[in-house]
């Protein structure tokens, strides 16, 4: 193994296209883990265990919370939600990195957990308010109501722009995937997460010995 996993966290906005630069970048590189939740609610006819969701009950959840067991929680209308540990820290222990699409409290929650010095953080902004609108009317799948919501609430997502350890500005998503990669790429290749560097060094320095 050349290097340790790490845990990027991509948030945005509804609209600003967090979703899809995740799938595109998935399907750049297929070895990338995509972190399925845990939640206490019942399973909707198709979903699958351990794809869809980790469905537990609500004592097994509250026993993972009380262990440590999950990065990050949170309760919505009655039921749990949350990122177990243990997928992760295997992924990690593999050399594969983990991706969470999550808000900003998920993220503020994995970045304050004992995993937090592998996390890589990542907001995505849309170039316009009006342009975010336009998105969200453009899917032509929720009320006005529902879209007035989800507007209201982007200003209070994109208030925690500057917790994050880069910013894209999606004007283009060709261009927004193509500077995701970057990071990805230099972030791999940073000194402290190749853990095989000081013995490769070591080679080296002997090399030089028996010259």
């Amino acid at each position: 193994m050349n290097r340790r996993g790490l845990l990027l966290i991509l948030s945005s906005p509804s609209g600003a296209g967090k979703s899809t630069l995740a799938k595109r970048l998935m399907a750049w590189d297929p070895t990338i883990r995509f972190s399925v939740s845990a939640t206490t609610r019942p399973a909707r006819p198709g979903e699958v265990e351990g794809q869809d969701y980790y469905f537990r009950s609500h004592d097994d959840f509250r026993a993972l919370v009380e262990d440590g067991g999950m990065l990050e929680h949170a309760e919505v209308f009655g039921n749990y939600y949350g990122s177990p540990k243990a997928p992760v820290e295997q992924a990690m222990r593999e050399g594969r990195d983990t991706l969470f699409d999550i808000d900003w409290q998920g993220g503020q929650q994995i970045r304050n957990s004992s995993l937090g010095r592998d996390v890589v953080s990542i907001f995505v902004l849309p170039p316009s308010i009006a342009e975010l609108e336009r998105r969200l009317r453009g899917r032509a799948q929720d009320s006005d109501e529902v879209i007035a919501s989800r507007m209201e609430k982007s200003r209070d997502e994109i208030s925690h722009w500057a917790e994050y350890d880069y910013v894209l500005v999606n004007e283009d998503i060709d261009i927004a995937e193509a500077e995701l990669k970057v990071i990805l790429s230099a972030e791999r290749l940073r000194r402290d997460r190749q853990p095989a560097l000081p013995d490769f060094v070591r080679g080296l320095n002997t090399e030089f010995e028996t010259r």
